[in-house]
């Protein structure tokens, strides 16, 4: 998993509340467990004009201009400004990779469904929670300033605006060691690669007929 330290990025705004994981990648997506190539399909209903299918090229589809993602201002976006209530509906980890996918590295917003919370943080984006009137505040600056950038300190738990002033923000200090350090489930299982091997070999040192295979 990719770490998350201190990240700088362009800001894209989602101007809308209760965003559900269908529409952040919808069903028909949810047939590959690649856990790759779901960038393409993030949002398609609304990104797109026609009907979205797995392995359909990008290339050939109609991209709706209205959509936020669509706008060349937003090109390259990497932080994602969001309503209330983000993430909500199906439990679908699909939702967070296609996010990453994508490029988004982090996503500030009031409130987020648990669920799609915790699994943000076990795929390396980091959900911010802010205040609401926080949040307004960054949409209209968003708004009124192309090419608007936050840079986001995870170290030291901050937001930072382009005029230099902070905004706090709070991060489970768990979760937080994880993210820090690239650390996924796996990787915090493979840190103690070491002792599992030693108790493997002990273990079939005592029971070695542990170690034949049935033909």
């Amino acid at each position: 998993m990719q770490a998350f330290t201190v990240h700088q990025g362009l800001v894209a705004p989602m101007d809308r509340a209760n965003v559900d994981t269908d529409a952040i990648i919808p069903k028909q997506f949810l047939k590959s467990i690649a856990r790759s190539g779901f960038g393409p399909n993030l949002f398609d209903e609304w990104r797109y004009l026609d009907k979205g299918e797995p392995g359909q090229d990008p290339a050939s589809r109609r991209p709706n201009p209205d959509f936020v993602l669509n706008q060349p201002r937003y090109a390259g976006a990497s932080v994602l400004l969001a309503r209330s209530n983000f993430g909500c509906g199906s439990s679908r980890e699909h939702a967070p990779w296609a996010l990453d996918q994508y490029g988004f590295r982090a996503i500030i917003a009031p409130s987020y469904a648990d669920i799609f919370f915790n699994n943000c943080f076990k795929n390396g984006l980091l959900p911010i929670v802010l205040p609401e009137a926080a949040v307004s505040r960054l949409f209209d600056a968003v708004a009124a300033f192309p090419g608007y950038r936050l840079t986001i300190d995870l170290p030291r738990q901050v937001v930072v605006q382009p005029d230099g002033a902070e905004i706090p923000f709070e991060v489970q200090a768990f979760r937080k060691y994880c993210l820090v350090n690239g650390f996924d489930d796996i990787g915090l299982t493979l840190r103690h690669a070491d002792k599992i091997k030693a108790f493997e070999a002990e273990r079939i040192a005592r029971m070695p007929w542990l170690a034949h295979k049935e033909l």
